[in-house]
């Protein structure tokens, strides 16, 4: 046993740099220190030596320390020493003697790694032992703003574990990119991961994405950014190809796999996705019932894990209850079987696999909670029904807070009240569909009619709970959490539907109505009264009007409905007052009156859109609010010089659309507009502009011109989105400046400008980070020189009576620079033949719009490589050779899923007609629109007017499809 005086001997530590680096601001002179007052040690003045002296007890250090146990109680000639050097970086050593002598040590990414080292140097367990800790504690936190490492520091790290033979060190490597995989693709240097690293973080468990396309997007580019690197290496291919086969593929959206069947690189497996979605949907063989298999279900499996906050399923038509729930329950080869075998399947007979439910009963396990999810995306996925989605939802989501389920048909209010019932946290919802094409105010019908559609849908699956949701709804009435709601274009949504929203959605913050057509003022009032927290309403494209602004402007909930009866006195505590944006635009049921009472007491306003409504200067004149971000006044009577008033008060404005205002430089003739009119030129609208404001977005027309352009240089700088429409003017100087003027563009669209291909080259060249760009019906010659060069990041291109020229080879030059493009849109080009179709569904398959008019003979032979664009979601083919068959809109709704949008013409038809839907639950159609066009012959002589006929359109038949019926209008206007 050590005597007392042994435990009081203490050994001097002389300690300095290892390559006595001398800094400018390091003292010469030596210090002492003593680890009996270790505690309140102060490293920054301790650092400020360039040399210092521990004195340290020397029992401890052989207590604590393998490398001092050896040096101090073997045979060294330093274990009868008092005095021992000491070479390390100062920092560090000072942590690890901290840490001998009891004291916690300060562990960051920055200084694990020269910690690790010492401690295995100085063979300090108790030092090994936390950091192996923290970096546990680190690797496996759900709280991702207590711990933080960099992705540079985590590389070293494994590279660190790697060197050292460190496998623990490797694991919580491979774990903190695993939980933290969502920060971690957006980062710069993710292509710099080392591919074991990267492959082991696949493998862990706690992998955690939004989606498989997240996923796969990150993957992609690492594989392109180290593909000859690795062959380079020592790695077959075979080695590195590990990397994609960790990609689930059947759980891709279908536009994705179909856009990536143009890569050279990834064309196979983007083939293989594709089919296997097919194959889940039971589109692609109407024997192969099923599509499970006997084999492993893993690679159905969504990826869901106890960090995963979202999950983003949108766009997977493919996604069933029974993936779903597959997903939800635990990752065991037992709980397969019991859902193999709960999954009854009818006979082996095709013809009676489409009409047969499949039964999901009881006898399944407990499916797993995720409680750190709070967000969910299922728009567009097509086959699964909301109850059941909300079923599950309901049991392994119980902290869901946001919902989006667009684009999806079948919804019902019922539907709405069941997820509040079941979801009772979800806060925010989103119920979006394609507006209807039909706005009663801009159109003139000659005829329409409706069919319902069948109450009951055909489910494909039954999951959990299949009592009636119709008893639920009539429980009554309870207060939800919803504070934002969005039913954009639910034309479907009527009166009754709002009324018993009103009920339960009284902390309703947010509201967006807009395209809900079948909804009147009279209940958007009765609603805005109930719902007082409101403070951002979106109706455009409504009936709301005076009603709904009475009820807005008003203090008391319990006023008059005569609009007479309080416009004129102003409420500093009404609801318009705190209205932070309002969307307004095409609701002329609000006349000028109202719109100037409205304005009056909307101070707090940061957007506002007014476009196609009775706004006049007085109305904008009375606008009270300072804080506005976003401006639409298009398609109004405004001038510049109210505008002008405007943007001094608004010095935030960021987005401004004043398209199509005629007036913007003919001020009217009122009172008000004589007082300031006469006080600002033309000019000064845009020299306020351009000294007031930074903009973003902007979209202009009468009146904007070169000069215009110059003065709002110092606002435009950071412009990222511009459009140039009918009035303005900007010369060819003007538009070669654009690139400089506004670096930062990514959308340019110009109508009615004149080109040239200096321009357009000059522009593509310039702005790289361009990815919408639109020429219609501009003047000038461009030719195929203006697309010669590579426009990678270009997504949408609409050429609209510019390219006359175009033919087949122009096309696939087209095709090959700009070889991203998801949307395009081609009027005009009438030099192109049916062999377009196979370039443009081979260069481009991932297209979700496609819009051919005009456009010589494609469809002379009929349409069928277009269906080779099978994520088609818009579609439009007018004038391009009669030849499609009858059954093309039938045909193009089973072979492209996502198909919303069908606009065609009676001209193009090869039997003159086209077979229309009839049954809204087999497709994914909102809309069809069908023209009809009649012959009007040219006065040019007899002898000519066979030969001189032009088609000029009639009328349109539009059939839109909702939750409720298929409506069919026809109307005066080509739609």
């Amino acid at each position: 046993m050590a005597s007392s005086s042994d435990d009081n001997k203490f050994v001097i530590l002389v300690c300095s740099e290892p390559y006595n680096q001398i800094e400018a601001d390091i003292s010469n002179e030596e210090i002492v220190i003593s680890t009996t007052d270790i505690s309140s040690w102060d490293f920054p003045s301790i650092l400020s030596h360039q040399t210092f002296k521990i004195q340290a007890h020397r029992n401890r250090l052989i207590e604590e320390s393998s490398y001092f146990r050896g040096l101090l109680s073997g045979s060294f000639s330093e274990s009868c020493s008092d005095c021992i050097s000491i070479h390390w970086q100062l920092e560090t050593f000072l942590s690890v003697v901290k840490c001998m002598f009891g004291c916690s040590v300060d562990i960051t990414s920055k200084n694990f790694i020269p910690l690790f080292q010492a401690a295995l140097y100085f063979g300090v367990e108790a030092l090994l032992m936390q950091l192996k800790s923290w970096f546990s504690e680190v690797s496996l936190s759900k709280d991702p703003g207590r711990f933080q490492i960099q992705l540079d520091d985590l590389i070293h790290i494994w590279d660190f574990g790697l060197e050292h033979a460190n496998g623990l060190v490797q694991e919580l490597c491979a774990s903190y990119l695993a939980r933290n995989f969502m920060w971690a693709m957006s980062n710069e240097i993710f292509k710099d991961v080392p591919h074991d690293l990267l492959l082991l973080c696949l493998k862990h468990p706690h992998l955690t994405v939004d989606s498989e396309k997240h996923l796969s997007d990150a993957l992609l580019i690492w594989l392109d950014s180290n593909t000859e690197q690795l062959e380079r290496s020592s790695k077959t291919e075979c080695e590195f190809s590990d990397i994609l086969e960790q990609i689930r593929i059947s759980l891709w959206p279908l536009w994705f796999a179909a856009g990536k069947r143009s890569s050279s690189s990834f064309s196979e497996l983007a083939n293989e996705s594709v089919d296997s979605i097919f194959r889940l949907m039971k589109v692609t063989s109407a024997g192969s019932i099923n599509v499970l298999g006997d084999g492993d279900l893993s690679h159905l499996r969504i990826r869901l894990t106890e960090y995963s906050k979202r999950v983003d399923l949108s766009g997977c038509p493919q996604i069933t209850p029974m993936i779903l729930l597959l997903s939800l329950l635990p990752n065991t080869h037992g709980a397969c079987l019991v859902l193999r075998k709960t999954i009854k399947e009818p006979a082996c007979n095709p013809e009676q696999a489409g009409g047969t439910k499949c039964q999901i009963t009881q006898g399944l396990p407990p499916t797993l909670s995720f409680e750190s999810v709070q967000e969910v995306d299922i728009s567009g996925c097509l086959k699964l029904p909301l109850e059941d989605a909300i079923e599950c939802f309901s049991k392994s989501f119980p902290f869901l807070r946001k919902v989006k389920a667009a684009y999806l048909l079948n919804f019902k209010i019922t539907t709405l009240y069941r997820l509040v019932q079941k979801c009772s946290l979800v806060s925010e919802i989103d119920m979006t569909v394609d507006k209807n094409p039909l706005v009663t105010s801009q159109v003139s019908v000659i005829s329409s009619s409706s069919t319902a559609i069948s109450a009951v849908p055909n489910r494909p699956y039954i999951v959990g709970d299949s009592s009636s949701i119709t008893s639920l709804y009539h429980l009554g009435p309870s207060l939800s959490n919803i504070t934002k709601l969005t039913l954009e274009g639910r034309s479907d949504v009527c009166d009754s539907d709002i009324q018993y929203i009103s009920k339960f959605c009284l902390s309703l913050c947010y509201l967006n109505l807009n395209g809900c057509i079948s909804v009147t003022d009279v209940c958007i009032a009765n609603l805005i009264r109930r719902c007082t927290k409101l403070h951002s309403i979106l109706v455009c494209h409504t009936s709301f009007g005076m009603n709904s602004i009475l009820a807005l402007c008003s203090a008391s909930p319990s006023f008059s409905n005569s609009p007479t009866a309080e416009f004129g006195r102003k409420h500093l505590d009404s609801l318009a007052s705190n209205l932070q944006l309002l969307h307004m635009g095409g609701c002329n049921c609000a006349d000028e009156a109202s719109i100037l009472e409205l304005l009056s007491q909307t101070q707090m306003l940061k957007s506002l859109c007014l476009r196609d409504t009775k706004l006049v200067d007085d109305a904008l004149c009375n606008f009270s609010g300072s804080l506005l971000e976003v401006l639409d006044v298009s398609n109004t009577m405004v001038s510049g010089a109210a505008l002008n008033l405007v943007v001094r008060t608004n010095p935030g404005l960021k987005c401004l659309n004043a398209r199509g205002c005629k007036n913007l430089f003919r001020p009217e003739n009122t009172k008000k507009e004589a007082n300031f009119s006469s006080l600002y030129s033309c000019e000064d609208f845009f020299i306020e502009l351009g000294k007031t404001c930074r903009l973003e977005e902007i979209e202009l027309g009468w009146g904007f011109s070169y000069f215009s352009l110059q003065d709002l240089k110092p606002a435009i700088l950071s412009l990222r989105a511009m459009t140039v429409g009918l009035g303005g003017a900007l010369p060819e100087d003007a538009l070669k400046l654009l690139p400089t003027t506004c670096p930062l563009l990514e959308s340019l669209v110009l109508y009615f400008q004149v080109i040239s291909d200096c321009i357009i080259i000059n522009i593509v060249t310039s702005l790289r980070q361009l990815r919408t760009l639109a020429l219609c019906y501009c003047l000038g010659d461009i030719s195929i020189s203006s697309f010669s060069l590579s426009m990678p990041n270009l997504r949408i291109l609409r050429l609209e009576r510019v390219t006359p020229w175009m033919a087949n080879n122009d096309l696939v030059l087209l095709t090959r620079n700009c070889a991203n493009l998801v949307e395009l849109a081609l009027l005009g080009s009438k030099l192109l033949d049916s062999d377009a179709q196979c370039i443009i569904s081979s260069g481009w398959p991932g297209l979700i719009s496609l819009h051919l008019e005009d456009c010589g003979e494609v469809t002379v032979n009929g349409v069928f490589s277009l269906f080779n664009c099978i994520a088609l979601e818009d579609l439009l083919l007018r004038h391009n050779g009669s030849g499609i068959q009858r059954n093309f809109i039938l045909d193009a709704a089973s072979k492209m899923p996502m198909l919303r949008q069908v606009s065609l013409d009676l001209c193009d038809a090869n039997e003159g007609d086209f077979d229309l839907p009839d049954d809204a639950d087999s497709y994914s159609l909102r809309s069809v629109k069908i023209a009809r066009c009649k012959s009007r012959r040219c006065n040019i002589g007899p002898h000519f007017e066979e030969a001189h006929t032009k088609p000029v359109h009639r009328e349109t038949l539009v059939l839109v499809s909702n939750s409720i019926d298929i409506v069919r209008t026809v109307v005066k206007e080509r739609l």
